[in-house]
């Protein structure tokens, strides 16, 4: 099993931050520690180029990026302060979401232990996306004709809005996002599908929706490949989530998703996405659960 790992830098976040930079490191530590994953598993993907990243990312905002002039406005919609290593490591976070997919293509999934940057636009960043991976990562299939056809699920409780503005209009991508109503983002672009849940909404209503409307969709869309952005902000102790699903209510939900992709035969790469509840322990406990799901179901 294929999983992408780029490079963790110490961005010296303000204290208090809560976004859980941590967790890239302690989850490859703990996936090892476990025998979920051994060290050739990983592999460590090449930088995104330019000329990639403007099939999504519009010159102006690249160039910002480029030369830090990115406005504090600008930065405090994104989340955290931004640094040239950070721009640098989301080059090759988004390069790894492609590289999991041409992986994906040879052994059914790949997982990429960061990604999932869905609020990225092609023109801002926002919601501690700087970069929209999977976006970038479609765009390079599609321009490379490595595929025809792309569904995105998107199970952040957080909705895609990146995702839905960039993709909208583009039959060759599916944009479907199942979310909390009333979390962020406070506008949300229309996905091709979105399925909005009321605050608390437990496993007991959430799993069987997504059960039995995932084969339809896949039916529906015939994919070559699935981006799955597994975040498991859905949980009951996430701090930003507002969902109620427990822990193994989350995992199950990765066993529907890995499940359908396995049982229709076409190729997945999950993302990791958001994850904040208090105790990183639990938070690293979810995120490994997604790869023992997939090695689960295909390995």
């Amino acid at each position: 099993m294929k999983v992408a790992f780029a490079p963790v830098y110490k961005y010296g976040l303000p204290e208090g931050h809560r976004f859980p930079m941590e967790k890239y490191e302690i989850l490859p530590e703990q996936l090892l520690y476990e025998g979920t994953l051994e060290k050739a598993d990983f592999f460590h993907p090449q930088r995104l180029q330019e000329e990639d990243i403007l099939r999504v990312h519009t010159p102006t905002y690249w160039e910002k990026l480029k030369t830090q002039t990115i406005t504090r406005k600008e930065e405090r919609k994104i989340g955290f302060p931004m640094r040239a290593d950070l721009v640098d490591r989301g080059r090759y976070i988004a390069r790894g979401t492609y590289e999991c997919a041409l992986h994906a293509r040879e052994e059914g999934v790949s997982l990429n232990i960061a990604g999932g940057t869905h609020h990225a636009f092609s023109d801002h960043g926002e919601g501690f996306c700087v970069f929209n991976d999977i976006a970038l990562a479609s765009r390079m299939l599609l321009n490379e004709k490595k595929v025809r056809q792309i569904l995105i699920v998107d199970l952040d409780v957080h909705q895609g809005n990146g995702n839905a503005a960039i993709f909208s209009g583009e039959k060759r991508v599916f944009t479907f996002s199942m979310h909390g109503a009333k979390n962020y983002p406070h506008r949300k672009p229309p996905s091709d599908l979105d399925m909005a849940w009321p605050d608390r909404t437990t496993g007991s209503s959430y799993l069987p929706k997504l059960q039995g409307l995932l084969p339809r969709l896949i039916n529906r869309v015939k994919p070559d490949i699935i981006f799955f952005q597994s975040g498991v902000d859905v949980l009951e102790a996430d701090k930003l989530g507002r969902l109620s699903l427990s822990i193994q209510e989350c995992m199950e939900r990765d066993l529907i998703v890995f499940g359908e992709a396995h049982r229709h035969q076409i190729p997945i790469v999950a993302t990791m996405g958001g994850g904040y509840s208090p105790r990183i322990a639990q938070i690293i406990d979810a995120h490994a659960n997604t790869f023992r799901a997939a090695k689960d179901i295909f390995f």
